[in-house]
């Protein structure tokens, strides 16, 4: 059996186009640390006057504490391309985020932040939806064999690129793979420099 990449308890967020500035509004934005974001993740749905916890808000509900995969619907992440937003998701503890679909510049940034983003047809995330209703859910999530296991011997297979498959798989940035090939760049540049050395 491959080794499970993640596993925990999902969160089921059932919203459409949640955009960047939902998932870290901009005055939180001043600082330029990585540190700091889980209080802010979500902040006008989480709270209400005074930083009151909203209790109608699902990430407040008691049997969501502690998620760490959170289940959405299409278009997550849309907006304004802040790096902020993957950082707040992280910081709060989810690991993978399940939805319909993703904006590009959102996915790329949670990615090279070494979140792993699935996404599933329309028809899978309803099946999805429907089994966190039927009460809270603990999930695993097998990489390697692309699959979300709910116990019970039931599964559900995702698509990834191999890319980044292998990436997370690693545990490696868009920069960490680069270096990965250091030896074939050296000698890519020293054979260029041998051809055309009045380059330098």
């Amino acid at each position: 059996m491959s080794q499970i990449f993640k596993a925990g308890l999902v969160c089921p967020l059932d919203k459409n186009n949640v955009d960047t500035d939902q998932i870290i509004p901009k005055q939180f934005l001043t600082s330029v640390s990585r540190d700091g974001f889980a209080e802010a993740l979500f902040y006008d749905w989480r709270y209400v006057t005074d930083g009151v916890p909203n209790t109608d808000f699902v990430l407040n509900f008691p049997q969501y504490q502690g998620a760490s995969i959170l289940l959405t619907r299409a278009n997550f992440g849309c907006g304004s391309s802040r790096e902020h937003a993957p950082w707040a998701l992280q910081q709060y503890g989810f690991q993978v985020i399940i939805a319909e679909s993703f904006a590009d510049i959102f996915f790329n940034n949670s990615v090279n932040n070494g979140m792993l983003l699935i996404q599933l047809s329309k028809t899978n995330i309803e099946l999805l939806f429907k089994r966190c209703a039927q009460g809270p859910q603990q999930w695993q999530i097998d990489l390697a064999s692309q699959e979300i296991l709910f116990g019970n011997n039931a599964a559900m297979g995702f698509s990834i690129d191999p890319d980044i498959k292998q990436r997370l798989l690693s545990g490696l940035d868009f920069i960490g793979s680069s270096e990965q090939l250091g030896a074939e760049i050296s000698a890519f540049e020293a054979q260029r420099k041998a051809r055309l050395p009045w380059l330098g």
